[in-house]
């Protein structure tokens, strides 16, 4: 099920922690409170590992292995490059 959410106002930050879905299920990004993300592709888990730092609705990740990478919450849902997340509860 996925949440509303709105996009913060200046100075606040989008409720990014929990478990990011694309709609088929195949991508699951969990984005950890401690500033860490761990995304699971198919039947591989932990896919790709790495910390992520918020400004706004933007998302900044930099995998364990120097990738970067970066996403924007619209309307409750994440565009995580070329992915659409949803939140589940």
């Amino acid at each position: 099920m996925v949440r509303d959410q709105q996009v913060p106002r200046a100075g606040e930050h989008a409720d990014v922690v929990g478990m990011w879905v694309t709609a088929d299920g195949h991508i699951r990004q969990e984005l950890r409170a401690d500033g860490r993300y761990d995304e699971a592709r198919g039947t591989r888990r932990s896919a790709y590992t790495g910390r992520y730092t918020v400004t706004g609705s933007h998302i900044d990740y930099v995998d364990d292995t120097g990738f970067t990478a970066t996403g924007d919450i619209r309307d409750g849902v994440l565009f995580h490059e070329h992915l659409v997340l949803y939140k589940e509860e």
